[in-house]
């Protein structure tokens, strides 16, 4: 293990390409289903985050995605004319908003996932319970810099 200690950066730089041709395919899978829907990435992210965060908030989300208001209120706009989303104001704070994803929201997600899914289980099929466990560490190391 020591020697990636020593990383060249050539050997970095190939990494890096692969983080980015692995998104590119991951998101590529989900490209057709999102084209029926004349929506895009941002839809898809925003779609993800209210599956993972049913309810969750417009200030949680903004946190969570990293854009602007503006960003935000643009693709909220789109899926609330898909009719995905609904929104329900908090019992206690009529100011604050949580956002879900209606029974359309949840198929289109279900339909984008499972072409996902079956890339990524392949890849974590076909590799051993310590290289899956080494590379979710990886990945938490990478994002939480």
């Amino acid at each position: 293990m020591k020697e990636l200690l020593y990383l060249k950066d050539d050997q970095l730089k190939d990494l890096i390409e692969k983080l980015f041709v692995t998104y590119r395919e991951t998101f590529a899978d989900s490209k057709k289903v999102l084209d029926g829907y004349s929506i895009g990435l941002a839809h898809h992210k925003v779609i993800h985050l209210l599956s993972m965060y049913q309810g969750i908030s417009i200030s949680e989300l903004l946190k969570r995605l990293k854009v602007t208001k503006q960003s935000l209120n643009r693709v909220l706009k789109d899926l609330i004319k898909l009719e995905v989303i609904i929104f329900k104001k908090n019992d206690q704070d009529t100011r604050i908003k949580h956002i879900f994803l209606n029974e359309k929201g949840k198929k289109i997600f279900n339909e984008i996932f499972d072409l996902q899914k079956r890339r990524i289980y392949n890849a974590l099929l076909n590799s051993s319970s310590e290289e899956v466990i080494n590379f979710d560490n990886v990945l938490s190391k990478i994002i939480n810099g």
